[in-house]
């Protein structure tokens, strides 16, 4: 036993490590390590660093929730083949086998559905076409014949029942995919620009730097059961936003300048990435800069680090306070950074934001439409998807385009679309012409290009409403009434879990359950806030208006932005520098009155 355990800490290992014994041998399994049953030894092996949190919380008079203990009792990776079995029989998992089945990428969502739903892994967003016509084929015959694109670049199955859940996994391996690791206590998917290494605007390619750290995940088995999820992003400065501030880590490309130097060593001039940590939307915190700078190439070995030091210390006996945010506010970015460089074995670099040159700007609008590439006479073209949702014939067709038009790469961004990459300028009105032919587009209205819903009550149990459907009444009805000359992106979300980052939106609406009447009673609504913004606008929402029938949003987000398109000081302020140089009982007040003259 390691000195640097006190007596309860070891008595709390070595009972857990008996307890583990047990459980091994009511499976058939034989000892821990090899070694004979006394269960006195330390933990060992690839979940060594988890069992010694575990233990440090409860010696230290802790709880651990229950999914903590679920892990105890049985590791997900060793339970696959009880999952065969559970499938085989028809069988749906009680709460601790959801959770555990998490780790296969399979997500229960009863009573929403009665079925699965699978969440790949997709690294910066990009897979061969001949990998989406294979999930579209996945998709149709295993699930519900329809796929989502998700806030994190990725793909979501759905309707999949217990019986073609394991074919469906093992579906995904005989294509290169995966989704281990999508769900419950991992690291997600890792996202990167959607227009890596064709983006003329970008600093920096990030598709190794995601590829690298997805196959570390992938091949690392300690780097599973976090205290909480865990979500890592490279930015590389191009023209579609990441949204990288949005994660635990956000690795941002930055331009650094002559004349920097760290501890009297001189910094070499050229492209870094600059370190942000903590962004959790739905807990009100944007990742905040570090300070830090990282070589590209050093990437995967600080992240692994940071995410270790917060396997050793973030929170096991509150859910809602498990995610690294809270560690940071604890512990304060000095000490954190200090563990981390333990870790380690060396000091990261600090650089002077003086030495650090203006990142280039967003175009809020290039994941739609036709745009040059920096390769010459290519493009990428952007495919409106409304609210993320593709049928598995639209896959098909879409797979075929970037075969016979494009480069063979379809990349997923985190604004809930697709590019077709590689398109030579005479195949432009080809790929037009077939994506109309399949109901599909690259044009669409200014409010539909930044209009994202997550899956809602429609497909998830803790939705309060039908966040895409409400969606796209919301576009219908503004398209009507409205022209937008400016973007603006309104989220929805159901719960929240913010899983379509409302307050980042510069109209954001989380479902809620809305009173009607005085016996209780209530009909699927939302609340609205306004104002928020990521990137050089970054920043949370604020509440604007409670308990907003979803028949009625559509009506209410019209007035709000025909408030700011009267009211805007001129036609180039955006909604969210007009939003937030008004207080909101003001902004209240403009709008009641526009709806008066209305």
């Amino acid at each position: 036993m390691s000195g640097d355990f006190t007596p309860d800490q070891k008595r709390y290992l070595e009972g857990f490590m008996s307890g583990m014994q047990s459980a091994r041998a009511a499976r058939g399994l034989g000892p821990l390590g090899g070694a004979g049953g006394g269960g006195s030894a330390a933990p060992a092996g690839p979940d060594k660093e988890h069992a010694e949190a575990q233990g440090r919380t409860v010696a230290g008079g802790g709880k651990l929730v229950d999914q903590e203990k679920w892990k105890q009792a049985e590791h997900p990776f060793d339970a696959y083949a009880r999952f065969k079995q559970q499938a085989g029989a028809g069988t749906y998992p009680k709460p601790e086998d959801n959770f555990r089945w998490r780790y296969h990428g399979l997500f229960y969502v009863a009573p929403a559905q009665d079925s699965y739903m699978c969440r790949l892994r997709i690294p910066n967003g990009i897979l061969k076409a001949w990998q989406f016509e294979g999930t579209a084929d996945l998709a149709e015959r295993l699930g519900g014949g329809y796929s989502h694109v998700t806030t994190r670049a990725n793909l979501q199955i759905r309707e999949i029942s217990a019986e073609n859940a394991p074919l469906l996994l093992e579906g995904l391996a005989d294509l290169g995919l995966t989704a281990k690791g999508s769900g419950a206590d991992n690291i997600r998917n890792v996202t990167g620009s959607a227009a890596a290494g064709i983006d003329p605007l970008e600093l920096l390619d990030t598709r190794p730097h995601a590829r690298a750290w997805h196959h570390h995940i992938l091949n690392d088995r300690s780097l599973y059961g976090l205290p909480r999820k865990f979500n890592v992003a490279f930015d590389g400065a191009g023209s579609i936003a990441t949204l990288e501030d949005t994660n635990d880590i956000g690795f941002q490309a930055v331009e650094i300048g002559e004349g920097a130097s760290f501890e009297g060593a001189a910094i070499e001039a050229g492209i870094w990435y600059r370190l942000a940590l903590g962004g959790i939307t739905g807990h009100h915190d944007l990742a905040r800069d570090t300070g830090i700078v990282a070589a590209p190439s050093d990437a995967v070995a600080v992240a692994d680090a940071i995410v270790r030091v917060f396997i050793a210390n973030g929170d096991r006996t509150n859910r809602v306070k498990a995610r690294l945010k809270y560690v940071l506010d604890a512990w304060g970015f000095d000490k954190f950074l200090a563990a981390v460089e333990e870790k380690l074995g060396r000091r990261l670099i600090r650089v002077g934001g003086e030495f650090v040159k203006p990142r280039p700007v967003y175009d809020r609008l290039a994941h739609i439409g036709v745009h040059r590439q920096i390769q010459p006479g290519l493009n990428w073209v952007g495919v409106a998807l409304p609210v993320g949702k593709l049928t598995a014939a639209q896959m098909r067709v879409l797979a075929a385009i970037s075969s016979q038009c494009g480069d063979g790469d379809i990349r997923l961004t985190v604004w809930q679309n697709l590019l077709i990459s590689g398109v030579p300028d005479a195949k432009v009105d080809d790929v037009l012409a077939n994506l109309k032919a399949c109901g599909l587009s690259a044009e669409t209205s200014i409010l539909r290009a930044g209009l994202i819903a997550c899956t809602g009550a429609t497909g998830c149990k803790f939705g309060a409403a039908h966040t895409k459907e409400d969606a796209l009444a919301i576009a219908a009805h503004c398209d009507e009434r409205l022209a937008l000359e400016t973007p603006v992106n309104i989220h929805l979300t159901g719960c929240h879990h913010s899983c379509a980052q409302h307050y980042i939106g510069d109209l954001g609406l989380i479902g809620a359950k809305v009173p009607v009447n005085e016996e209780g009673d209530t009909v699927p609504g939302y609340h609205l806030l306004v104002g928020g913004g990521y990137g050089v606008d970054g920043a949370m929402a604020r509440d604007f208006q409670e308990n907003i029938r979803a028949e009625d949003a559509p009506a209410l987000v019209e007035k709000v932005l025909r408030t700011w398109q009267v009211h805007r000081s001129s036609p180039e302020e955006s909604f969210v520098a007009f939003a937030r140089r008004h207080e909101i009982a003001e902004l209240k007040a403009l709008v009641d009155t526009m709806g008066e003259a209305a």
